[in-house]
């Protein structure tokens, strides 16, 4: 059994449990705290130490995954997504390790919930570019290519008809224009045929909490790539952070498990 702390920073929410690495299992109570008001960064930090802390002896002294919604470049958030703009340019990985007196490794949110697929959910097994989609407030992306994650692709910004592809085919966008499921499945169609024009995948993942209702809009998706829901739901966060942690040397998806 090989054990590590996965934690998931989101613009409301903070996630966090021990997981067994090699299963897939958390081997604790998952834990779920608001994040702090205005998402600032020395009250995120120390809403994940006190996180940490709350595990007790078990979680004692193994490694420690984070991630959050931002580019992560040499332990800096580059960019924030629903918390404050501080985190902007921040070196946020050493923030963390000076409060929780440990190394840790830090990634983007969505390429940690890719991980996660790829080491025990939809994508595990598969062979060449996994192109993972989260739809909610924004678009985010994770690609794994011959389970190798390739970091920090952000393609729910690329631009289609002069806007980012968030702005317009997020899930947040669906429920602020009011559309209806074939609305916004004709809106996804224009995102999705444009990754397969560029990278060819072999399997296109859908995350994020809309992926529950995955009957309502996938079905009305004509691609040439197979495209599924996202199987760990809300505890991919937490389990692709925890895989990073115990292997942080490189981010791979095989493993025992």
């Amino acid at each position: 059994m090989t054990l590590a702390i996965g934690i998931d920073i989101g613009g409301t929410g903070i996630k966090g449990a021990v997981v067994d690495v090699d299963s897939g299992e958390l081997v604790s109570e998952r834990v779920k705290v608001a994040t702090p008001p205005g998402g600032e960064p020395d009250d995120i930090v120390a809403a994940v130490v006190a996180m940490a802390d709350g595990f007790g002896e078990i979680a004692l002294g193994i490694p420690v995954g984070v991630c959050f919604p931002a580019v992560v470049l040499n332990g800096r958030t580059m960019s924030a997504a629903n918390v404050s703009k501080a985190w902007i340019g921040l070196e946020a990985e050493r923030l963390f390790e000076g409060a929780l007196k440990r190394d840790i490794t830090f990634v983007n949110d969505a390429d940690a919930a890719g991980v996660a697929e790829a080491r025990y959910g939809a994508a595990k097994g598969k062979q060449g570019l996994v192109i993972l989609t989260t739809l909610g407030t924004g678009i985010g992306t994770a690609l794994i290519y011959n389970g190798t994650l390739i970091p920090n692709t952000e393609l729910g910004h690329m631009e289609l008809g002069g806007k980012d592809v968030e702005t317009r085919m997020s899930y947040a966008a669906k429920e602020r224009k009011g559309l209806d499921w074939a609305q916004w499945a004709k809106r996804l169609q224009t995102f999705y045929e444009k990754l397969e024009a560029l990278f060819s995948p072999t399997l296109f993942i859908v995350g994020g909490g809309v992926s529950k209702s995955d009957q309502e809009f996938l079905p009305l998706l004509k691609l040439s790539t197979p495209i599924v829901p996202a199987q760990l739901r809300n505890n991919a966060g937490i389990l692709g952070a925890a895989v990073l942690a115990a292997d942080p040397s490189g981010f791979t998806t095989t493993g025992s498990g």
